[in-house]
């Protein structure tokens, strides 16, 4: 991948709508030439309820990043959350025709094309297909069965969809303001990209990421994604807990939970006050910091819970090595990471995306709440599974050998008839 490609993710989430301009340097690591943020008022819990408030919030951030990138943007790629996103397994088969030819990358990828028109339930359509283990001839656990001889391969895959009117609203969106989509991401799945090792992913770990209206699930084991969830909690339902609980306004109740908030109420000092400014013509009002912690940590212990429910349910939660790396602008709570390791008793790590980060404008994208947003640029550059990556150069390969040795590849002067007449074809099309 050269370069030079410069690459434009686009967050539209909850709280916030993030575009973020990279390009890779030249050690492979990520550059951020821009970004630009927006208030999102115009998304509820990663589903997008009023266009033009969407519309003008993707705008501003486009405007930002354009400016501080001195770049013209005009395609994008765009993420996808909410608790519409559903998860399921499904087993697919080809029989070859050829049994003394090799399995080729074009086999493999007619059999994932097959995945793309199950019928789904009215409403809801296909946005990734990933491929798990293969089989050839029913010989089982095969990874890649680019090379092997086989009649019958047979693939299983984890299917990923989304409601239809989700994914046009978003796209309404992004024509509006002027852009154009080149891939729809999971967001899960973006951030993954951007926080996880390889040897995280081989070993087995849960990404999960904790966004203002929902909180994602990825796990991942032997580098293949098993499992995604799509939870309709976020920071934004504890934000309304100290709202209610406090009886203070909602950007009070943001601010205190920013600064002063914890996840174990234990960890808060039973002393310290926080004082709040009144309504009109009243007193400032007192806020323990105790109770603000007790609060938030009922909330939070509620979405953790649900969050390893669902690892559960997956069937993995006895094979995952690299345990949990929680993300998001939620991850940046004080002591989440005790108290996730508490009630789940895995291994538990904040998740920062620098690892593929290089020397940048913007020092704020290395938080873990621009996870997804650093997530997307990378997906320029990379597929979400490495095995497509090698699948593509397969193909380069094979399509850009010099003519003469794609023509004749046993280096022989045989066909030589059939070789000149298709040189006459050639001319007259000339």
């Amino acid at each position: 991948m050269q370069n030079d490609k410069i690459v434009v993710g686009l967050d539209i989430g909850t709280t916030k709508v993030c575009a973020l301009v990279g390009r890779r340097n030249e050690f492979g690591k990520l550059e951020v030439l821009g970004m630009g943020k927006a208030v999102s008022e115009g998304v509820v819990r990663g589903i997008v309820s009023n266009i033009d408030k969407t519309v003008e919030a993707i705008k501003k951030a486009i405007s930002q990043a354009e400016e501080q990138a001195k770049i013209n943007i005009g395609v994008v790629n765009v993420g996808i959350a909410g608790q519409h996103i559903k998860s399921l397994q499904h087993n697919g088969s080809i029989t070859r025709q050829v049994t003394d030819d090799e399995i080729t990358v074009e086999d493999v990828n007619r059999l994932t094309n097959d995945m793309y028109r199950l019928v789904t339930p009215p409403g809801s359509e296909i946005i990734h297909v990933m491929p798990q283990e293969y089989k050839v001839d029913y010989e089982e656990g095969i990874v890649d069965p680019v090379g092997m001889s086989g009649v019958r391969l047979e693939g299983n895959f984890h299917i990923i969809t989304a409601q239809s009117n989700a994914i046009n609203n978003i796209n309404k969106c992004v024509a509006r303001a002027g852009l154009e989509v080149e891939q729809l991401i999971l967001e899960p799945l973006a951030s993954s990209m951007s926080v996880l090792s390889d040897e995280e992913k081989e070993a087995g770990v849960a990404l999960v990421d904790i966004g203002g209206g929902t909180t994602d699930l990825a796990i991942f084991k032997d580098n293949i994604i098993r499992h995604t969830a799509v939870l309709p909690f976020g920071g934004n339902i504890i934000t309304s807990d100290i709202k209610q609980g406090c009886m203070v306004m909602q950007n009070q109740a943001e601010q205190l939970k920013v600064k002063f908030g914890r996840a174990i109420a234990d960890e808060a000092s039973e002393n310290e006050i926080v004082s709040i400014p009144g309504l009109r013509d009243r007193t400032p009002k007192e806020i323990s910091i105790k109770n603000l912690a007790y609060i938030i940590e009922a909330r939070m212990e509620e979405i953790v819970e649900l969050v390893y429910a669902e690892i559960v349910r997956s069937g993995y939660a006895n094979s995952l090595a690299g345990g949990i790396v929680i993300t998001g602008g939620g991850a940046q709570l004080q002591n989440l990471v005790q108290l996730v390791e508490y009630i789940t008793g895995m291994d538990t790590r904040i998740g920062y995306p620098n690892e593929h980060l290089g020397r940048s404008k913007v020092d704020a994208v290395k938080g873990p709440m621009y996870a997804t947003s650093v997530g997307l640029v990378l997906a320029g550059y990379q597929p979400l599974d490495q095995r497509v990556e090698r699948y593509n150069n397969v193909e380069e390969q094979v399509y850009n050998k010099p003519a003469a040795e794609t023509r004749n590849p046993s280096g022989n002067n045989g066909g030589g008839l059939l070789q000149k007449i298709k040189g006459f074809l050639s001319d007259d099309i000339d």
